[in-house]
């Protein structure tokens, strides 16, 4: 006897919506434990660099990256400081010593004139000359790239092992490590259309052929054995314009009193007190933006030194006016 049973013949599917793959990833990422290596492994496991981290053995899981020094000083770029403490140190001393010595001749008009005069061209030539030196400098670097790059390429990989090893060897790389290291950047300096792969910068010169701007043993030797690295073309304008303005507006602050005080000596005075202050202040603030006052000594001395160079060129300029008004010369 055979029996049969309706079968039914419509199914419902339930939908079921899946997680955000992204959100899901951003999750599992921010909630990863810490790794767990291997114990078995008998130190042939190495973690991958992103996971080696004292901070996992640590009690307070502070990574060394977070940890603070006592001076956090953030410092500016080494090269704006110095055509800003060019232009500055030159504008606060020289039209000061000018317009000391101008003083000895009476009125504060001629001292406004002359002083004026010398800030202008002052400021031109002090830009002028920072772009020249910069410029210079670059073009030096880019003849020894030259220079350095066929030097690369025709010399064997012994010669260019000594020379990797006569950079590292003093800072205590042993010679296996210095000959590994010059396999890795040869094999860079021989791989063919490098940089043909990403367009040069605007303002940056195109490279010779298979020459490397940033990478190999020519990058290599250029910024390690010789000290030398790549000035950008803006920077010769930043150092021009930085040089310039910090050599006007530090010369206009020697005239300030020259524009009020109709007797030259009169306002000499004041223009003494308002610059010797102003050199104080800059001295300080130099010894503070580019690290080399440790101590409140430090600050007093950078202070000190900077009035004292000043005091000096303006009492040597206005001795001379006085001792050659009251000769016969």
């Amino acid at each position: 006897m055979t029996s049969t049973y309706p079968v039914s013949t419509s199914t419902t599917t339930t939908a079921v919506p899946l997680p955000n793959r992204d959100s899901t990833m951003a999750s599992s990422l921010v909630n990863r434990p810490p790794p767990v290596w291997s114990l078995e492994s008998n130190g042939t496991l190495t973690p991958p660099l992103v996971e080696k981290c004292d901070r996992h053995g640590r009690q307070d899981g502070i990574c060394c990256k977070e940890l603070k020094d006592e001076d956090d000083r953030i410092l500016i770029d080494p090269d704006v400081i110095r055509d800003i403490i060019i232009g500055l140190s030159d504008g606060l001393t020289v039209p000061f010593a000018l317009t000391a010595g101008l003083s000895g001749l009476g009125t504060s008009r001629i001292v406004v004139v002359g002083g004026l005069a010398e800030l202008i061209a002052g400021a031109i030539s002090m830009g002028i000359g920072g772009f020249l030196a910069s410029q210079a400098e670059r073009d030096h670097y880019r003849f020894l790239q030259r220079h350095t790059y066929s030097r690369v390429m025709r010399s064997c990989v012994g010669e260019m092992e000594r020379e990797v090893y006569a950079v590292l060897g003093p800072v205590g790389v042993d010679e296996p490590t210095s000959q590994a290291v010059t396999n890795c950047l040869r094999k860079v300096e021989d791989e063919p259309g490098f940089d043909g792969s990403r367009p040069a910068p605007l303002d940056e010169e195109k490279p010779s052929r298979g020459m490397k701007s940033e990478s190999g043993l020519t990058p290599f030797l250029l910024k390690f054995g010789e000290g030398m690295e790549e000035v950008p073309t803006r920077r010769l304008y930043i150092s021009a314009f930085t040089i310039g303005m910090g050599y006007l507006l530090g010369g206009i602050i020697p005239l300030l009193p020259y524009f009020f005080i109709p007797r030259a000596i009169e306002a000499l005075q004041y223009s003494c007190i308002i610059t010797g202050i102003v050199l104080l202040i800059f001295g300080a603030v130099k010894a503070r933006v580019t690290g080399a006052a440790r101590s409140i000594w430090g600050y007093i001395w950078g202070a000190a030194s900077t009035m004292a160079v000043g005091g000096f060129a303006a009492a040597a300029a206005y001795g001379l006016v006085i001792a050659v008004e009251r000769s016969s010369i």
